[in-house]
C-alpha cells in the first residue's frame, strides 16, 4: 500500500512528502525562471503566478539541493533551508523533521507566572559548544530553580562562531551546534526536566555575510525605514506580504517542528512597520495559534521600553507577555560600579530608583531622557509587575564592560549578593546570564568570525560603539577599547570558575530561588508590595501576605548596619502581635559573608550592613 503523502505545512522551503519525494517552494518575484538542482540533477520550478515557484522533486533526507536563476551560474542555497551542514554558503540539505520521537506529550508550556529565565549561548556554555553538551547543564539548572532556558540566536549565520545576531537563514539551526535532531533532543530533554525553552530571534535585519535572499527578491529591504544594525526589512512597503509571511511562518515552524516555548525578540524597536497590524502583533498571534493548547512566552527587547508591546490586542497592543527592563539593570549597575557615563548617565543607582522599579516597572515612562535628548518610554503604571524582565547581567551588558568582566568582579561581593536578592525576590520576572549563578570567573566578550574586510569593519564598528565610555580609552594595548576578535576570544568565554566561589554563589542563588518558589508570599502574583527608603543606599519592601504571619520584609542595605526598630515608618511595624525575626541574610558565612547582625536588646531590629536581609514574623 502506498503511504499517503504529507501535505505542505509552510509557505516556503522543502518538505518531505514521502520517502522519495520532496516539495520545494520558493519566493522569487524578480525572476521568470528558476531551476532546482537536487543531488546534481536539474529540475525547472513551475511559476505559480504570484511570485512563488514550486516543484515536486525526487529526493530524500540527506539530499543536497540549491536553486539557479536565469543569468546566474551559481547554485544558491534555499533562503528557507532547514539544514545547512556546510554553513550559509553551502548547499541546502533535506532533513526529515518528523523522524524525531518526542516524549513531551504532557508538556503544556508555562504562562507568565513563576518564570525564572536563564540566558545562555550554546557555543560557550560548555566546553564542547553543542546542544548535546548543553543538555548536561539542564538537571543542575532545574535543581537550582531555573524554569526557562533562553537561547541566544541559533539560526544559521556565517563563520565558525558568533553571537548569532547576524543570522541569515531563519529556518536552519546553526550547524556547528549539532543537527536539527540534536536541537529537538535538547528541547525534549529540557521539557522532561520541567524546563521551558525560548529562542532569541532576530527579525529586524539579516546578517551581511551569507545572505542570498536579495538574489530572489530585491524588495526584502525596506525603502521607507532605516535600521541601525543593517538593512531594515520590508514589512509595510510594496511586496511586503512575502516578508511578513516569512516571519509568521518562521515562528510557526520553530513552535511546531522544535516545540519551543516562545521567543525573545531582539531590538524590537528596529522592527519598523506602519501596517494596520504591526508585524510584532502578527507574529505573536501566529505563535500562540501554532502552540495551542500549549502556552508560549513572548518577550521583547525594546530600547524605548514601549508598553504597547505587552498590552493585549483588544487594547491596542501587540500581545506580548513582557519587555526587558533595562532601567533595572542600569540603576543596579551604577550602584554597584559607580559608572555613570554613556547610557548609564541618567541613573543615580539609589534606593529611590529601586523602589520605583519594584512598584512601577520602568523608571522612564515618557519623561525627558537627557542621554538621547528625547522622551523615553510610555506609561506602564497599570502593567503586571511580572511583565518586566529584570536582570543584573545579560550578554550585551557583560560584553559592553571592559574585557567582558563579570559584575561580581567589578564590585564588592557583598553588594553583589545584596542586589542579587533584590533581583530574585523582587516583583519582576528575573533573568540570569550563563555563569552568573556560580560567580563565573570567565569573561563574556563580543566575538565574530567574518572574513577579511568584513571582520575589520565589525572590529571598527565595535570600537566606535565602546568609545562612548571614556574610561575604556587607554585601558587596552595600543590605547584601543575592547574589540571583537576571533578564536582566542571565543575560547576564553567558555566555562571557568573558582571552585570555592562557585560553591558559595550556587548556594546563595539556590536559597534565593527556593524562597521565590516555595514561599507563597513571593510566589503569589497577587501579593501587594509597598516600600520605603532610608537614605540613598537602603530600600525596604513590605510584602503583604494572605495573613499577618505571611507578611515579609526585605531590606536591601548597602550602608552600615541599620536599627529599624524605632524608625518612623509604618511599614516597619510588626504584623499583628508577631515581632519580626531574621529569616535570611546575604551576609551569611555560607555565602562568603562576614556574618548576620542580630539585635542585642529586645527593642532592636537590625538590617545588616552591606547586605539584604529578609524578615518574617516570629513567635
Amino acid at each position: 500500500m502506498t503511504a499517503t503523502p504529507r501535505p505542505r505545512r509552510y509557505a516556503v522551503g522543502p518538505e518531505l512528502l514521502d520517502a522519495g519525494r520532496v516539495s520545494l517552494r520558493l519566493w522569487a518575484p524578480d525572476h521568470t525562471q528558476v531551476d532546482a538542482v537536487v543531488d546534481g540533477h536539474m529540475t525547472p520550478l513551475a511559476a505559480e503566478g504570484d511570485g512563488y515557484f514550486s516543484a515536486v522533486v525526487t529526493a530524500q533526507a540527506g539530499s543536497r539541493y540549491g536553486f539557479r536563476v536565469a543569468g546566474d551560474e551559481r547554485v544558491l542555497p534555499d533562503p528557507a533551508s532547514r539544514w545547512l551542514p556546510d554553513g550559509p554558503d553551502g548547499l541546502s540539505a533535506i532533513v526529515d523533521l518528523d523522524a524525531f520521537t518526542w516524549h513531551d506529550q504532557a508538556w503544556r508550556g508555562r504562562g507568565l507566572a513563576g518564570h525564572v529565565l536563564y540566558e545562555l549561548h550554546i557555543g560557550t556554555c560548555t566546553a564542547d559548544g553543542t546542544w548535546r553538551a548543553a543538555e548536561t547543564l539542564l538537571p543542575g539548572l532545574r535543581a537550582l530553580g531555573i524554569t526557562t532556558i533562553q537561547m541566544m540566536p541559533v539560526a544559521e549565520f556565517a563563520g565558525r562562531f558568533g553571537w548569532g545576531y547576524d543570522g541569515v537563514q531563519w529556518f536552519a539551526p546553526m550547524h556547528v551546534y549539532g543537527t536539527p535532531a540534536d536541537l529537538q533532543h535538547f528541547v525534549d530533554t529540557a521539557h522532561g526536566h520541567g524546563l521551558a525553552v525560548i529562542l532569541d530571534v532576530v527579525y529586524n535585519h539579516l546578517g551581511p555575510s551569507g545572505n542570498y535572499l536579495g538574489v530572489f527578491d530585491r524588495r526584502w529591504q525596506s525603502a521607507r525605514h532605516a535600521n541601525e544594525w543593517g538593512e531594515a526589512l520590508n514589512f509595510d512597503g510594496e511586496g511586503a506580504a512575502a516578508m511578513r509571511e516569512l516571519v509568521t511562518e518562521n515562528v510557526r515552524y520553530w513552535v511546531q517542528a522544535f516545540h519551543v516555548d516562545g521567543f525573545r525578540l531582539d531590538a524590537a524597536q528596529q522592527l519598523h512597520d506602519d501596517s494596520p497590524e504591526h508585524i510584532i502583533a502578527a507574529l505573536a498571534r501566529a505563535a500562540r495559534a501554532a502552540a495551542a493548547p500549549r502556552q508560549v512566552l513572548l518577550l521583547a527587547e525594546h530600547e524605548g521600553q514601549d508598553a504597547r508591546l505587552m498590552r493585549p490586542p483588544e487594547g491596542g497592543g501587540y500581545g506580548l507577555d513582557g519587555i526587558y527592563n533595562e532601567d533595572f539593570h542600569h540603576s543596579c549597575r551604577v550602584a554597584l560600579t559607580g559608572v555613570r557615563e554613556a547610557y548609564f548617565s541618567d541613573y543615580r543607582g539609589t534606593s529611590r530608583e529601586w523602589l520605583a522599579l519594584a512598584q512601577r516597572g520602568f523608571l522612564y515612562q515618557g519623561q525627558y531622557y537627557p542621554w538621547q535628548h528625547n522622551a523615553r518610554g510610555t506609561p506602564a503604571l497599570d502593567c503586571d509587575p511580572r511583565q518586566f524582565i529584570c536582570f543584573l547581567e545579560n550578554h550585551d551588558q557583560v560584553a559592553n564592560g571592559a574585557g567582558g568582566r563579570r559584575l561580581i568582579d567589578l564590585t564588592s561581593e557583598a553588594w553583589w549578593r545584596a542586589l542579587s536578592a533584590l533581583l530574585l525576590l523582587g516583583p519582576g520576572t528575573p533573568l540570569l546570564f550563563q555563569g552568573q549563578e556560580r560567580g563565573a570567573a570567565t569573561p563574556f566578550r563580543y566575538f565574530a568570525d567574518h572574513a577579511g574586510d568584513l571582520q575589520h569593519a565589525v572590529v571598527a564598528g565595535r570600537r566606535v560603539f565602546l568609545e562612548q565610555f571614556s574610561r575604556f580609552a587607554g585601558s587596552h594595548p595600543g590605547g584601543q577599547p575592547d574589540e571583537p576578535l576571533g578564536a582566542a576570544v571565543f575560547a576564553a568565554c567558555r566555562p571557568g570558575a573558582s571552585l570555592e566561589r562557585e560553591a558559595r554563589c550556587r548556594h546563595l542563588y539556590g536559597d534565593l530561588l527556593a524562597l521565590r518558589h516555595t514561599d507563597a508570599t513571593f510566589g503569589s502574583p497577587h501579593t501587594p508590595v509597598a516600600g520605603a527608603t532610608f537614605g540613598d543606599r537602603t530600600l525596604l519592601l513590605r510584602y503583604f501576605g494572605a495573613s499577618a504571619t505571611a507578611d515579609r520584609l526585605l531590606v536591601v542595605n548597602l550602608d552600615a548596619d541599620l536599627d529599624l526598630a524605632a524608625q518612623p515608618e509604618p511599614l516597619v511595624a510588626p504584623p499583628g502581635r508577631h515581632p519580626w525575626a531574621v529569616a535570611w541574610c546575604s551576609e551569611d558565612p555560607a555565602y562568603g559573608g562576614s556574618g548576620v547582625a542580630h539585635a542585642m536588646q529586645p527593642s532592636g531590629l537590625i538590617a545588616t550592613g552591606h547586605a539584604a536581609t529578609l524578615f518574617a514574623p516570629g513567635r
